[in-house]
């Protein structure tokens, strides 16, 4: 088993890493939330949780505050797993 095989793929991307790390600390955030914390574009930070919904490695629940459409975002079990190992991963290449 080499060093880099628990290193994740889906979690290649700065924009991906950053959702992941906001949703592991936290039990969800809506979307400008993360757009603020992450400085992305909308666009951008759609089709990021888009590859990461689609692994299952978050949960997308869209509902309306008032009459505005809020969507939130929460890290499933797998993701969080995932994620953990992604992590440890990371650490084991930098500390060789």
């Amino acid at each position: 088993m080499s060093l880099i095989d628990n290193i994740n793929k889906a979690f290649d991307h700065r924009i991906r890493l950053g959702i992941m790390s906001i949703l592991m600390v936290n039990d969800y955030a809506d979307f400008k939330i993360l757009k603020e914390l992450l400085g992305a574009t909308d666009g951008n930070l759609a089709s990021h949780t888009k590859a990461l919904e689609k692994e299952e490695y978050i949960k997308v629940e869209k509902q309306f505050i008032g009459r505005k459409p809020n969507t939130r975002y929460s890290a499933t079990p797998l993701g969080k797993a995932q994620f953990k190992k992604h992590i440890n991963a990371l650490e084991k290449l930098i500390g060789k």
